[in-house]
């Protein structure tokens, strides 16, 4: 096995601003907001280049996800307690006797479950993959690791291999 690599990218503007709630059955928290600081971690093998993975890339494609993400409300379209519709511009979630009528632009509506630190560290992990990927970029990567922290000292981690293709 060739020596293992990492790089750890977590600068001032990878960050957003979001208001969510959590919901479950029978639980509805208090809308709030934090103000989200995004980590990531890369391993793999030295490439030719001399890199894991160019840092500047990491940074741009980062920040382009939490860009999508700032100053929004954040949706969790899977949940199974609450119920989302759009019309006219608006999306309307209802949970039991609760009701919310937010600008659609106001909204990211995303496919997670829960709008909890650990999903949102998961929908990082596969916007950023997805984005990589595209470029091309993950040819030297063994995994890649997401840190969400919704305030200092408070994160969430999602990590996961890389398949070879």
């Amino acid at each position: 096995m060739k020596p293992q690599f990492s790089i750890h990218v977590a600068k001032e503007n990878l960050k957003f601003s979001a208001a969510h709630f959590i919901a479950y059955p029978g639980f509805r928290e208090p809308l709030h907001g934090h103000n989200y600081q995004i980590g990531v971690r890369v391993e793999g093998r030295l490439a030719a280049t001399g890199y894991v993975l160019d840092f500047g890339l990491i940074k741009r494609l980062t920040k382009e996800i939490a860009d999508r993400l700032d100053e929004r409300m954040i949706v969790p379209a899977l949940s199974d307690c609450l119920k989302i519709d759009r019309h006219g511009g608006q999306v309307q979630i209802r949970y039991e006797n609760d009701s919310f009528s937010i600008p659609e632009g106001d909204a990211a509506i995303l496919p997670i479950t829960h709008s909890s630190a650990e999903e949102l560290a998961r929908y990082i992990w596969n916007e950023l993959y997805k984005a990589l990927d595209d470029r091309n970029a993950l040819a030297d990567v063994i995994s890649l690791e997401i840190s969400v922290a919704e305030g200092p000292g408070q994160s969430a981690v999602y990590r996961s291999d890389i398949e070879v293709k």
